[in-house]
C-alpha cells in the first residue's frame, strides 16, 4: 500500500469515537467559577495572571488545594463557553447566597479584573452590569472595587 492509500485510508476511516465529558450542573461554585472566567474573558484576553487568580479566588472559595481549583476552574471554562448569558449565573447566585457573599464575589471579581494590570472599558461594563444583576448596592459596589484595587497594588484606574 503506497502512501497515499494510506492517506485516503486514515481520512476515510471514522473517527474514533471520544468521551464527552456533560457540563457540570450549575452549583454555587460552578456559577461563581463561569463569572469569573466571563469577566475575565470580557477583553478578549485570558492572562495567566486572571488565571492564577480566578484558581485563589476558587481554592479560598472552596477550601481546596491548587490542583483541584484548576480542575474547578476548568470545569467552569467549559459551564461559561456554553452558557447563555450572566443573568443566569447571577439569578443562581442571588437565590442561593446571602448579600454579603455575593458582595465578596464582586471584590473577587474585581480582582481577576485588576489582575493583568489593566481596566479596560469592557470589563467595567461587564462589571456594572453583573454587580446589577447581584443585586449588589453601588456604594458596596464602589467599596469593593476599591478594596479590590488596593489589594492588587494599583492606584491609576478608571
Amino acid at each position: 500500500m503506497n502512501v497515499f492509500d494510506r492517506l485516503f485510508k486514515l481520512f476515510k476511516a471514522p473517527p474514533a469515537p471520544r468521551e464527552i465529558k456533560p457540563l457540570p450542573e450549575a452549583d454555587v461554585p460552578h456559577a461563581l467559577g463561569a463569572l469569573l472566567v466571563r469577566v475575565a474573558l470580557s477583553d478578549k484576553q485570558y492572562a495567566v495572571q486572571e488565571i492564577s487568580q480566578i484558581d485563589r479566588v476558587l481554592a479560598a472559595y472552596q477550601g481546596i488545594g491548587p490542583i483541584a481549583a484548576a480542575k474547578l476552574r476548568a470545569e467552569c471554562e467549559r459551564l461559561e463557553a456554553f452558557a447563555p448569558d450572566t443573568p443566569d449565573f447571577a439569578f443562581l447566585l442571588c437565590k442561593s447566597v446571602s448579600y454579603a457573599e455575593r458582595l465578596s464575589m464582586i471584590e473577587a471579581l474585581w480582582q481577576v479584573v485588576f489582575a493583568d494590570g489593566a481596566l479596560k472599558d469592557v470589563e467595567s461594563d461587564v462589571m456594572e452590569l453583573t454587580q446589577n444583576q447581584l443585586g449588589i448596592a453601588p456604594e458596596d459596589c464602589a467599596a469593593a472595587k476599591a478594596k479590590a484595587q488596593t489589594t492588587a497594588h494599583l492606584s491609576t484606574f478608571k
